[in-house]
This record gives structure tokens, C-alpha cells and sequence, in this order.
């Protein structure tokens, strides 16, 4: 069975980084990259790394429509798969993104997974915005299995990210029973000790659950 863990490869050491990359990506369905990385190593570990894994870059973009574009066809001329934007600028914003490249992922975030993330996050428009606009799928909290049964019924069928799982608390399998497709593990993965075991351990666990 594939695996749904996404690791969120939050560190800051490109030579680190990239070891990692190599181990986990086996038991990984993406690598998520975050701004720390990208700003310590150069766009160029998301075309390294893409070449191990599919590349997710969590830069959450929130911008005019034209700086969207701009930062999407870096992102994918780079060799990422996805991209992940905030839903509040609005419908435009994210149809930028979403006509760079139709065949690359766009992840819309619902709310976020942090304690009082969600509170100035309009759940049912921002689902909305996400139908409207073709993504791929949204992000989710893990923190917060009762958002994700209610975003799971808004969007229908598109795919749930849950960021939030380990570190910040947040339930893999309670998360999945809520309705995410994927999960998503940063520091419990990338901080182990053995982070390729520890990636299959949490592939593992899933299956068993489903």
C-alpha cells in the first residue's frame, strides 16, 4: 500500500536535509519544504530533493495574483509537484496559481494547526474558494479531527493534508478517521535518531488502521 505520511522536512542544514530526503523517501507519499530550508539552501534543494520524492513547497503564498504567478512558476520550473496558499486573498489569487501549470498541486489551506490557529479562518469559504478555484486538495489540523469531519463534508472529494501530527500534539490515526488522506510529520521524523525508521514506522501504523 502507498504510504500517507508527507514528511515535513523543516530543517535548515541543506547537507542534513538531503541525507534525509534519501533515507525517508521510500517510505514517504511527498516531502513537504518550508520557506527555513529554501532560505538557508537556495531553490535549488527543491530541484535536488524533487529528485528523490515528490516535492511539496509549503510556502503558503498569499499574494496579489501576479506574485502568486510569480512564485508558482518558480516553484514548478524548479521541479516541485505542489505548492500549498492561503484561501483569504481571495478566488484570483489562487487562480493564478492554479493556471501556471494545471497539472501540479495546489493545496489550499482551511486552518491551521497551531492552538488558536483556526480562530480568524472562515471554514465554509475558504472550502468554497477551493472548489471554485480546482484545487487539489486542502490542508487540514490534525490538532483538530472535528475540523477535518467538517471540511471532509464541504469539499467532497478532494484531498486532506493534516499538518499538526507528533510534536503539536495531533492524532494520525483520529485524523484519518476524520477524513485526511494524508498526514503530515515533521519533527518526529526528521529529529529521530533513525529517520527512515521512524517514517516507516508511521507508514506502518496507517496501514494497519485502515
Amino acid at each position: 500500500m502507498a504510504s500517507r505520511v508527507v514528511l515535513a522536512l523543516d530543517e535548515t542544514d541543506p547537507v542534513r536535509a538531503r541525507r534525509i530526503a534519501e533515507e525517508v523517501a521510500p517510505f514517504v507519499a511527498a516531502i513537504k519544504i518550508n520557506y527555513p530550508l529554501v532560505l538557508s539552501s537556495g531553490l535549488g534543494i527543491v530541484t535536488e530533493i524533487s529528485k528523490l520524492a515528490k516535492v511539496i513547497c509549503d510556502f503558503k503564498v498569499a499574494d496579489i495574483p501576479n506574485t502568486n504567478r510569480l512564485i508558482a512558476e518558480s516553484v514548478f520550473g524548479a521541479g516541485a509537484q505542489g505548492i500549498i496558499a492561503h484561501a483569504f486573498p481571495g478566488p484570483e489569487s489562487l487562480k493564478a496559481i492554479r493556471e501556471v501549470d494545471g497539472s501540479k498541486d495546489l493545496f489550499v489551506v482551511i486552518t491551521m494547526s497551531h492552538p488558536r490557529g483556526g480562530d480568524f479562518f472562515d471554514i465554509e469559504a475558504f472550502c468554497s474558494l477551493a472548489l471554485e478555484v480546482g484545487a487539489t486538495g486542502v490542508i487540514a489540523p490534525a490538532t483538530r479531527p472535528e475540523d477535518i469531519s467538517r471540511i471532509r463534508d464541504l469539499i467532497g472529494n478532494l484531498k486532506i493534508m493534516s499538518p499538526g501530527v507528533g510534536a503539536q500534539g495531533g492524532n494520525s490515526k483520529e485524523a484519518l478517521k476524520a477524513g485526511a488522506d494524508f498526514i503530515i510529520v515533521g519533527r518526529g521524523i526528521y529529529l529521530s535518531d533513525n529517520p527512515a525508521e521512524a517514517a516507516e514506522q508511521y507508514s506502518r501504523d496507517l496501514e494497519i488502521d485502515d
